[in-house]
């Protein structure tokens, strides 16, 4: 199968997952700048979250690139991707409504973890599709930022119940970890053409 009809639908799915995200953003109705204060809470959990999902994007595109066919396994597990990316907005507009209260964040970083979880293996997928010599598997090699990831997402989430701050300084953590141009895959591609 063709690759083009997933990106195109996956590129749809993001494109309303971040539209949704800024449409919870309530505008005051007053044009003093001291009521944008209690809005501060839920525009960072937005910033948060249109980092996250922008970089879930670029992450989803470069790894695409890397593939030329794809097959039903790999259908579904960017559904399951897109799934757990949907549920983004829910727990993005619920941490900044309660201002970072202990359960909005352990959820937030439930659907991080899922969401790393749901890319994993998405990518796995399509490694063991392409075979261990491909493109991707060789630009990808152990994913330790993944892995990585997922050692602080489960830290995160155990940590809100300790201390929210640091749970969401650990969020902030792996954003900036993936935030850094990932140029594996792009340095591959390069070489092979």
């Amino acid at each position: 199968m063709n690759k083009n009809r997933l990106e195109a639908f996956s590129d749809g799915v993001i494109a309303i997952i971040i539209t949704i995200m800024v449409l919870e953003l309530k505008v005051p109705h007053s044009s003093a700048i001291a009521d944008l204060r209690p809005l501060i809470p839920v525009i960072l959990s937005y910033v948060i979250s249109f980092i996250y999902v922008g970089i879930y994007w670029n992450n989803h595109h470069h790894m695409l690139q890397a593939v030329t066919n794809i097959n039903g396994r790999i259908l579904w597990a960017n559904s399951h991707l897109l799934f757990w990316l949907s549920l983004v907005p829910f727990v993005t507009a619920w941490m900044g409504e309660n201002h970072f209260d202990i359960w909005p964040v352990a959820c937030y970083g439930f659907v991080l973890l899922m969401n790393a979880v749901a890319y994993t293996i998405l990518l796995k997928t399509l490694v063991n599709y392409h075979g261990k010599e491909s493109t991707l598997a060789k630009a990808v090699g152990s994913d330790g930022k993944g892995k990585i990831s997922l050692v602080l997402y489960c830290t995160g989430i155990a940590t809100a119940f300790i201390n929210e701050w640091i749970s969401l300084a650990l969020y902030i953590l792996v954003a900036i970890i993936w935030i850094v141009p990932d140029k594996r895959i792009e340095t591959k591609l390069a070489h092979k053409d």
